[in-house]
């Protein structure tokens, strides 16, 4: 006999599924993975934090003489690609928390090469 609830997963587990598919996705259709990626879920918030994004190319354009202009393109281009997979995103969360994506936002930081991906699902996910 099996008890209610016993599929559900710790929102620690939960947390290490989405970490280790958002890793998946950088290293699939961006090109290479983030050193260290961490997910937070808070209510109906799931927010991921990747660090060290950005590409060795990347990085050398911010410090040249024209950096306010590289900075701008690497972050638009960066939330396009972003954008462009949204539905892989949505697939990927409702795969795992059984919940939509109302919501999807994102920033890079070309300073500290950090990328945050805030997603917004229509509830909370169950959490065992």
């Amino acid at each position: 006999m099996m008890i209610r609830g016993a599929l559900k997963k710790s929102k620690g587990q939960l947390e290490a599924e989405i970490s280790d598919a958002l890793t998946s996705f950088e290293k699939e259709h961006m090109g290479r993975g983030p050193i260290e990626t961490r997910t937070y879920i808070v209510d109906d918030m799931i927010i991921v934090r990747l660090k060290g994004v950005l590409t060795k190319a990347e990085l050398s354009l911010v410090k040249s003489d024209r950096n306010i202009r590289a900075r701008e393109l690497i972050k638009q281009v960066r939330i396009e690609l972003i954008e462009n997979g949204r539905s892989i995103f949505e697939e990927m969360i409702k795969g795992i928390t059984r919940r939509r994506i109302r919501s999807l936002h994102t920033d890079v930081s070309t300073v500290s090469g950090e990328k945050i991906i805030v997603f917004t699902l229509d509830r909370p996910p169950e959490i065992g």
